[in-house]
């Protein structure tokens, strides 16, 4: 037995969604709770599949977790015990490795299994580890897994080749009880790591520069426990953004940080859409012609790899030939095989798509290879003629919050049933 999601297309939307907090900030956060001495309480926390599997290494390290229905998540890691990560559930999500640099920066010492998560490409670890070593640490893999050791951290001059966020929160993680100055050249901009670092900062950290290409960690000998809310979700927020766009009479959608939204909504505006931003929310109109963009990806502030996919749904329905070009994952293509099977017309190069359009899509059974094909997929179904059945959605539930209630509330015609 599995569960699908089944979609009846052509149903227009109306009405509001709330955004959820980040799942990309959430997931760092819950690691970097356990650097404190006392307990974190963190709301605005997802619903998510990450979030349970966090929660479950959580508990191996022997901290206490309490998750209330209001997204309210307290992390208590008084009682705390560097055990191996060896268990199976590391191997459920990329963002384990968060573990490495917050083990790292507590105990000096930390082995676990390498990370899984969804397969976008070749997404090695690299940078993490030279900012470990870096820092003074010993890496060493064998047999499936990391061992990272260090007698001592002292703080380094970090120069990151690629501007990676998971490297930047890991190695912003371990430098945090460091002795010195930690300077981490090239890092990434995202919001999340804002994010992160305001926590850190909260719990007596000394981190300067988050969202600038600069950052600087003041080691401390001590953290404690703080209160933290959780951004809101800017990936949430372009794929309903982007669906309201698509299926919609009106949509407003709030909970949202515009500003981190900007390079998507600039495309939005070059196709034709009819959207009106406000101070925390966005308002979306029914448009009757859309038209083709190029669209290219890049880290932040740029246009997000994570929002490629849900957009290529959405560029079916646009008139002329849009191209893609993914320079953050060059493998991320593989919804449009699944876009395809629906009708879709998307030729393949590359590292790069291109969609022409309008072409109508017609339901049929395919599968979400990934978390944001997932979300492209449940695009896909809302616009297409007949029955979308849309099969693997534990992707889906790794990342969206409540995805198939906040549609069934603005008028989807969608559902969750179990099959053989």
């Amino acid at each position: 037995m599995q569960e699908v999601i089944k979609i009846e297309g052509g149903q227009p939307l109306d009405g509001e969604v709330r955004i959820s907090g980040s799942k990309n900030a959430t997931v760092a956060l819950i690691p970097a709770a356990v650097l404190a001495s006392g307990p974190v309480t963190i709301t605005g926390v997802p619903n998510i599949a990450d979030v349970a599997s966090l929660s479950q290494i959580l508990r191996l390290l022997n901290v206490q977790v309490v998750q209330k229905e209001d997204g309210h998540l307290i992390i208590d890691p008084t009682n705390m015990k560097n055990v191996d990560l060896d268990a199976d559930v590391v191997t459920r999500l990329r963002a384990s490795y968060y573990f490495m640099g917050a083990l790292l920066g507590k105990y000096g010492y930390v082995r676990m299994k390498m990370p899984g998560g969804c397969y976008l490409g070749p997404r090695p670890i690299d940078l993490h580890i030279k900012g470990f070593e870096a820092l003074g640490a010993e890496v060493d893999y064998s047999q499936g897994c990391y061992t990272i050791k260090a007698d001592h951290l002292t703080g380094a001059k970090i120069f990151l080749d690629i501007a990676s966020v998971g490297a930047t929160i890991n190695i912003m993680m371990a430098a945090v009880h460091a002795e010195g100055r930690t300077t981490i050249e090239n890092a990434a901009k995202e919001p999340e790591i804002i994010d992160v670092a305001t926590l850190l900062n909260k719990m007596g950290a000394q981190v300067k520069g988050a969202g600038t290409n600069v950052i600087t960690i003041d080691g401390v000998n001590h953290l404690e426990g703080c209160y933290h809310e959780i951004i809101p979700d800017r990936i949430e927020a372009g794929t309903f953004i982007i669906l309201a766009t698509a299926c919609a009479n009106k949509m407003r959608i709030t909970n949202i940080i515009p500003q981190h939204l900007e390079a998507l909504l600039s495309k939005l505006d070059e196709m034709g859409a009819e959207i009106m931003t406000g101070v925390d929310s966005v308002m979306v109109y029914h448009s009757d012609k859309l038209k083709s963009v190029d669209v290219k990806t890049l880290p932040y502030p740029g246009f997000a790899t994570d929002l490629q996919q849900p957009l290529t749904a959405l560029l079916t329905m646009a008139e002329g030939t849009s191209h893609i070009r993914d320079t953050i994952y060059a493998e991320r293509f593989k919804h449009c095989l699944e876009l395809q099977r629906m009708g879709a017309n998307i030729e393949l190069s590359a590292g790069m798509s291109m969609i022409t359009g309008p072409t109508k899509l017609y339901g049929d059974k395919v599968t979400a290879t990934d978390l944001r094909c997932g979300a492209s997929l449940v695009i896909a179904g809302l616009i297409a003629e007949g029955t979308t059945e849309i099969h693997d959605i534990y992707h889906i539930d790794r990342g969206y919050d409540d995805l198939t209630g906040k549609l069934e509330r603005c008028g989807a015609h969608i559902y969750r049933e179990m099959i053989d």
